[in-house]
Formats: C-alpha cells, sequence, structure tokens
C-alpha cells in the first residue's frame, strides 16, 4: 500500500511539474473563473429598468409634462431620444436605438382640460417578449397613476356629480413580434451565436492541431506564401459558416415559423463581414496558444461572455456600466442587433447602419491584427 501510496505521488508530483511550467494555461485556469464570475455575474444579477424611450410630444401641454415626468420617475423608462413626430419613433425602434416610444398628439392636452379622453399611442418593440412584457406593464401603470392624478384634480374642482372615467386612454401596440413568440427572439440571436462559436473553435483547433502534430512547420517551409497560407486555412470555414448560416435561417422558417422579413442578400453579406472578426479571433487564439487545451480556455473566454453581455439572452439596457461596456469589445454584440433587425424587423442598411459600421471597423482591425500576429510567428 505504501509503495502505491509513493507512486501515485510521483505522478502528481509529474503533473504538477507540468501545470506550473505552463505559464499560458496555469494563467488561464487561475484568471479565467474570476473573471467569468464579475462578467456574468454583472450581467445576470439585474432587473428591466432603464429601457430607453423615444418621445414625441406634439401637445406640448402641462397634462402631457406630466404624464412624460411619470414615466421618467418610474424607474423603468429613461427618455433618450426626443422625436419630432411618429415616424421618427418608428425610425429609431426599427434600428434598435430605442425599445419604446410614446406618441402624445397635438389634441391630447385639450381633451383632457375639457373633460374629454386623451388617447397617447406607445410602442413597445417586442423581439424579445421578457423586456416588452415588462414594458407593457410599466406603461400601464404609469398612465393609470397619471389618469388617477387627473381625476382627482378634476373631481375636486367639479364637486360631485362628475362622471368617472379614466382621462388617459394609452393604445400600446407590439411591434415586430406580436404574438409574444420567444423563439422568434431566440432564432435570429442563435444564427449569430452558432456562426461565431464555429468559425473561432474550428480556426483556432485546426491551426492549434497542426502545430502540435508536427505537421505546421511543413507547411512553413514549402513555397506558400504566408498570406497564401492563411487564407488557405480559413476560406473552407468561410463556406461552412455561410452553409451554416443558410442551414440555420432555413431550419428557423420551416420548424419554428421564423421568417427573414428583410433582404437575404443584405444578411449574407453581412454575415460575411462578421466572419472576418471571428476568423481574426481564432487565427489570433491559434498564434498564442501552444496546445489545443489552451486553445479551448481562450475561446471560452469569448464563447461564454458571448451568450449573455452581447444580449442573446439578457437585454443589455439594463445591464451594469461593466457588463454592458464589456459587450461592446465583443463583435457579435453588433451583429446579433443586424440579425434581429433584418429577419424581425426587415431593416435596410441605412437603418441598420449604427451597428454596421461599429462591426466592420471591428472585424477589419481584428482580423488584420491577427493575420499580421500570424505572419511575424511564421515569418
Amino acid at each position: 500500500m505504501g509503495q502505491g501510496f509513493r507512486r501515485m505521488a510521483t505522478i502528481v508530483h509529474k503533473e504538477w511539474l507540468h501545470i506550473i511550467r505552463d505559464p499560458r494555461t496555469l494563467a488561464l485556469v487561475i484568471v479565467m473563473p474570476v473573471m467569468m464570475l464579475m462578467l456574468l455575474g454583472y450581467a445576470v444579477a439585474n432587473d428591466v429598468e432603464d429601457l430607453p424611450l423615444a418621445v414625441a410630444d406634439l401637445s406640448r401641454t402641462d397634462a402631457s409634462r406630466t404624464l412624460l415626468e411619470k414615466f421618467s420617475a418610474s424607474g423603468f423608462y429613461l427618455v433618450t431620444h426626443v422625436a419630432q413626430n411618429e415616424d421618427e419613433i418608428l425610425q429609431l425602434l426599427d434600428a434598435g436605438i430605442v425599445k419604446a416610444g410614446i406618441y402624445i398628439p397635438e389634441d391630447f392636452g385639450r381633451n383632457i382640460s375639457t373633460g374629454g379622453v386623451g388617447t397617447v399611442q406607445f410602442y413597445i418593440d417586442g423581439s424579445n417578449p421578457t423586456v416588452a412584457q415588462t414594458a407593457q406593464l410599466a406603461a400601464e401603470t404609469v398612465s393609470q397613476a397619471t389618469s388617477q392624478q387627473i381625476l382627482i384634480q378634476r373631481l375636486e374642482r367639479s364637486g360631485a356629480g362628475l362622471t368617472i372615467s379614466l382621462p388617459i386612454d394609452t393604445h400600446i401596440l407590439y411591434l415586430y413580434n406580436p404574438d409574444m413568440r420567444r423563439m422568434n427572439f431566440i432564432i435570429p440571436g442563435l444564427v449569430a451565436v452558432i456562426l461565431q462559436v464555429q468559425t473561432l473553435l474550428l480556426t483556432a483547433f485546426a491551426i492549434v492541431r497542426e502545430r502540435e502534430q508536427g505537421t505546421f512547420e511543413q507547411l512553413i517551409v514549402t513555397p506558400l506564401r504566408s498570406w497564401e497560407l492563411i487564407l488557405g486555412k480559413i476560406l473552407p470555414f468561410v463556406l461552412v459558416a455561410l452553409l451554416n448560416v443558410a442551414m440555420t435561417v432555413g431550419a428557423g422558417a420551416l420548424l419554428f415559423g421564423v421568417k427573414v422579413a428583410g433582404s437575404i442578400a443584405l444578411l449574407a453579406g453581412l454575415s460575411l463581414v462578421f466572419l472576418l472578426s471571428s476568423l481574426g479571433l481564432g487565427v489570433l487564439i491559434s498564434t498564442i496558444s501552444r496546445t489545443q487545451m489552451q486553445a479551448i480556455y481562450m475561446a471560452s473566454f469569448i464563447m461564454l461572455p458571448s451568450f449573455l453581455l452581447a444580449g442573446f439572452l439578457i437585454p443589455r439596457d439594463n445591464m451594469p456600466l461593466l457588463a454592458y461596456y464589456a459587450g461592446y469589445l465583443l463583435p457579435v454584440t453588433y451583429f446579433l442587433e443586424i440579425v434581429r433587425g433584418i429577419i424581425l424587423k426587415g431593416a435596410g442598411l441605412i437603418t441598420l447602419w449604427p451597428w454596421i459600421w461599429p462591426m466592420v471597423f471591428f472585424s477589419v482591425v481584428v482580423f488584420i491584427l491577427s493575420v499580421l500576429l500570424f505572419r511575424k510567428q511564421i515569418g
């Protein structure tokens, strides 16, 4: 028994030496759990609040200002845009810049001051059913509270005999997902996440695997130029990824009824741009990593935050500042808004431009940097 423990201790000592002699893997094993806990903990532990709200107040009366003040004070909404008309609200909703919009017509204040009913149109982005239902509840609560306040003022002025009816009638309209189907929100997000995961893993592991097997050095000494080698390694993954986009979108339409409302050509083109960033990150991981275990840890450090910080499952608007701004470091954050905008809203190039240009910039920079580092390594 004693000899068995000694032999086992020898193996333990040997494996421990392997761990401490590999500082990259050791750093990832120690640092990554803490980093994940901080980022993902901040992202998950939050309530739906401060939803971006666009306001178009054509009435500009005390009654309309009181209503808007109630919305701002509720904590559910944050007025981020003042629109001039109803069309501008819809444009902001199409672009995903705001999650709700309130349109107060010109006759709102006049109707209330004469004892009538003021009508308000409230728009909610129904792409994410969880957020939309909270937005609806908050809008109804604020409208009823304001109505009660105005009603009490009427009673104080008029005394008995006044017909009691709520003076504010809020019409709530769900856009893009009127049936509040959660799959309409999940399927477009899966297109983006699957595209990133596949290209990232395949690119990183393919190169690291060749390095471990000793075949990578054989490729370097061939007459192939560096750019020929890089493109030759990643182009098959581009074709596979684009095929997966088509299959995922097609399966979403056939199996779950989530059809593409916008341009399929635009979706394919922007998917190709997004591929630059995923492939670039994969090449970057392969450049830094020496083993497949290191590549797994580094890829996980990118993929796990993508599920939460990028807004795949949890809305980003109400995340704490650390988690919110960390999401901007992930190109999938921009691509998620683009995919959902095209599939659910039928948004076009101009509408999605606020999300397109940062994704293009990020993708090109990451891809160029990763290729330069890769070329430096094999040069």
